[in-house]
C-alpha cells in the first residue's frame, strides 16, 4: 500500500466534491469498464455492487463476500490513475470490527474512497439503528485514520427503501441521520433512491454537507446541480443500459441471423492498448 499515492488521490476525490460543477461518477464493475470511465474523461471511478455481483453471477444485495469485492475493486484500481471510490455496501459485516476491517481492505485494493450503507435488508426496508449506524461511520473515519489513508466516505442512508412510512418523514430521518454521519466523519451523504427535484432541493438544503444523488431517466447534471446536488451516481444504470442492450442485440441476432451489429464494435488491437502486457 503507498499511503502517499493513497493520499493524494484520496485528497483529489474529496476536492472534487466542493467543485463548481457537480462529480458525475458513471459506475464501473470490471477492469474493462473501469478504463472506460477513466478515457472518457471522468475525474474518478466509482464502482457498483450490484455490476460487480451480477458480473460474478450473483444477485445484488450483499451477497458477496469481502474478499470477493475487493478482488474486483482491487482489479479495476489497478488499471486507472483516477480515483477510485468502492461501493462496499453495508461493511460486510454489522460490527464495527467488520467496518474497519473491510475500510482497510479497500485501501490495500488501491480505492480511496467508499460507501457504506446503514441498510440490511432493501426489500423489508429495514436498517441499522441509527446509534450505531453512527458509530460506523466513525470506526470507518478512526480505521482510515489509524492507516494513515484519508478514504473519502460516502455514508448512505437507505430511508426510501422503507415504503410502508409516508415520505416525509423518511426524508427528515434521512437529514437527521446524515447529519449525524458527516459529523461522525463521513465526507458525503447518500439518500439514495429520492428522486424528486423537490425533495433532493430539501435534502441538500438541510443536510450540512456534500449530497450524492442517484441519477434518473427524468432528471440531469444541470438540474441536480441547481438542486444543490455534489456528487451525482449512476449506480446500477450503466450495467443496466449495457446488459439491456446485448439483450435486444442477442435477441435480434437470432430473428434475423445478420451480424450487421459487429460493425458498432471497438476494435481488438484497441482494446487490447488498454491494459498492461504484465
Amino acid at each position: 500500500m503507498n499511503i502517499a499515492d493513497l493520499t493524494a488521490k484520496a485528497e483529489r476525490l474529496r476536492a472534487l466534491h466542493a467543485g463548481a460543477e457537480p462529480l458525475v461518477l458513471p459506475n464501473a464493475w470490471d477492469a474493462a469498464t473501469a478504463v472506460l470511465v477513466a478515457e472518457a474523461g471522468f475525474a474518478a471511478v466509482a464502482t457498483t455492487s450490484a455490476g460487480v455481483a451480477w458480473a460474478l453471477g450473483r444477485p445484488d444485495g450483499q451477497v458477496l463476500s469481502r474478499a470477493d469485492m475487493l478482488g474486483a475493486v482491487a482489479r479495476m484500481a489497478a488499471v486507472v490513475s483516477v480515483p477510485v471510490t468502492a461501493d462496499l455496501e453495508a461493511g460486510y459485516g454489522a460490527d464495527l470490527a467488520a467496518i474497519a476491517a473491510t475500510v482497510r481492505g479497500a485501501a490495500e485494493a488501491g480505492a480511496v474512497g467508499l460507501n457504506i450503507e446503514d441498510g440490511i435488508d432493501h426489500a423489508k426496508g429495514t436498517l441499522f439503528d441509527e446509534a450505531l449506524s453512527v458509530q460506523r461511520i466513525a470506526a470507518a473515519r478512526a480505521e482510515a485514520n489509524r492507516i494513515g489513508v484519508p478514504m473519502v466516505i460516502n455514508a448512505r442512508t437507505d430511508l426510501a427503501f422503507d415504503r410502508a412510512r409516508p415520505e416525509e418523514e423518511r426524508v427528515a430521518e434521512a437529514i437527521r441521520r446524515g447529519n449525524a454521519y458527516l459529523k461522525a466523519g463521513a465526507d458525503c451523504v447518500y439518500p439514495i433512491l429520492f428522486q424528486k427535484i423537490e425533495t433532493i432541493r430539501i435534502l441538500a438544503a438541510e443536510i450540512k454537507g456534500p449530497i450524492n444523488v442517484m441519477a434518473s431517466a427524468n432528471l440531469d447534471v444541470a438540474a441536480l446541480k441547481d438542486a444543490g446536488v455534489k456528487r451525482i451516481s449512476l449506480a446500477t444504470g450503466v450495467p443496466r443500459v449495457v446488459y439491456g442492450h446485448l439483450a435486444r442485440t442477442l435477441a435480434q441476432l437470432k430473428s434475423d441471423g445478420k451480424f450487421d451489429f459487429l460493425k458498432d464494435g471497438l476494435e481488438t488491437p484497441a482494446m487490447n492498448a488498454k491494459f498492461p502486457r504484465s
